[in-house]
């Protein structure tokens, strides 16, 4: 197993989305897929069908509609999460958490932790005061509850894992607070 060293640690906004980009958060998302991870696709996820859902994220971020963020070690992007800006006009206080992904080589790592804490950030900068977001990973859950997420609840059935079967989803929330001296 590769481990990264605290030093080697990047997590940093993409405010464009190179093709390189888009290859690596591609093949993220496959290695997600395939380890299990309920993130919207079935496996096998093609790298076409996989490179086509990154340039609408891409198309998104140049648009202001989406804050993405990325994870990278000496080796390249391990992780990603967005934030989903765009909002009902009754809604402009609030943020979507989505897709937050890490490589099954660097999880347990801080990976998850460091990618959720930098989203939080990003939204109090951008003024947002409440994040949702919804997931089927017990591991993830624990990660939300542990870094205080509220569980709101549990939906049975909610959508298919990606070799087949249905899987509930929680949904989170959370109240930002400024940070002292912001």
């Amino acid at each position: 197993m590769q481990t990264s060293s605290l030093s080697a640690r990047r997590v940093r906004r993409l405010q464009t989305v190179s093709d390189a980009h888009l290859r690596a958060l591609a093949e993220l998302l496959i290695d997600c897929v395939e380890g299990g991870a309920s993130v919207s696709f079935m496996h096998p996820l093609p790298l076409s069908r996989a490179m086509a859902f990154w340039r609408e994220v891409a198309e998104g971020v140049a648009r202001g509609e989406r804050a993405l963020l990325v994870a990278e070690d000496d080796a390249g992007i391990v992780g990603t999460v967005q934030l989903v800006l765009a909002q009902p006009d009754n809604q402009p206080h609030r943020a979507d958490l989505s897709k937050m992904l890490v490589l099954r080589r660097a999880r347990c790592q801080g990976w998850g932790e460091a990618l959720l804490q930098a989203a939080e950030q990003m939204a109090r900068d951008r003024g947002k005061s409440l994040l949702v977001l919804d997931t089927a990973s017990e591991s993830a859950e624990r990660l939300y509850a542990r870094l205080g997420w509220q569980r709101a609840g549990v939906i049975p059935g909610y959508a298919l894992l990606p070799q087949g079967g249905l899987c509930a989803t929680t949904f989170f929330y959370r109240e930002l607070e400024p940070l002292p001296g912001a």
